[in-house]
């Protein structure tokens, strides 16, 4: 009898998951605006993590700027990204956008950080010449 009655509630609960779609919201974004707002979410957790006094500093509200940016509101974010984490194939895919522009992102940031690492390396080695020569004449006698 026990046996029944767990299969019985293993089989509702599978089929009661499996078409548990959330209604498509009033304001449903575009995929393209939800990976543009997904990418600022991820790109101020980062920060947030990183510099969170900062942020903090400068008045910024990370969630407040997202929804400002966007024009949009909480309840719409939420209910764009249930209805879209519910179709997993598209889900998939605005993540996919999204990591493809952190990628992208990250390489302009990348290359800006080696030029002004070469920059200071540049610096660097014109100011030890500037000693060097400032000490070879130092020691010359008058």
């Amino acid at each position: 009898m026990k046996k029944a009655v767990i299969l019985i509630l293993v089989v509702v609960c599978f089929f009661g998951c499996a078409h548990n779609m959330p209604p498509e919201p009033d304001k449903l974004m575009s995929e393209e605006k939800m990976a543009d707002v997904l990418f600022d979410v991820f790109l101020l957790n980062s920060a947030k993590g990183i510099k969170k006094k900062t942020l903090e500093e400068n008045g910024v509200l990370p969630e407040t700027y997202i929804f400002k940016k966007h024009n949009i509101d909480s309840v719409q974010f939420i209910q764009n990204n249930n209805y879209y984490a519910h179709d997993t194939d598209t889900y998939r895919d605005i993540l996919e956008a999204v990591k493809k522009r952190v990628d992208k992102e990250k390489k302009v940031y990348e290359a800006e950080k080696e030029k002004e690492e070469d920059l200071r390396k540049v610096k660097r080695d014109s100011f030890k010449k500037a000693v060097k020569k400032l000490d070879t004449k130092a020691e010359k006698p008058v």
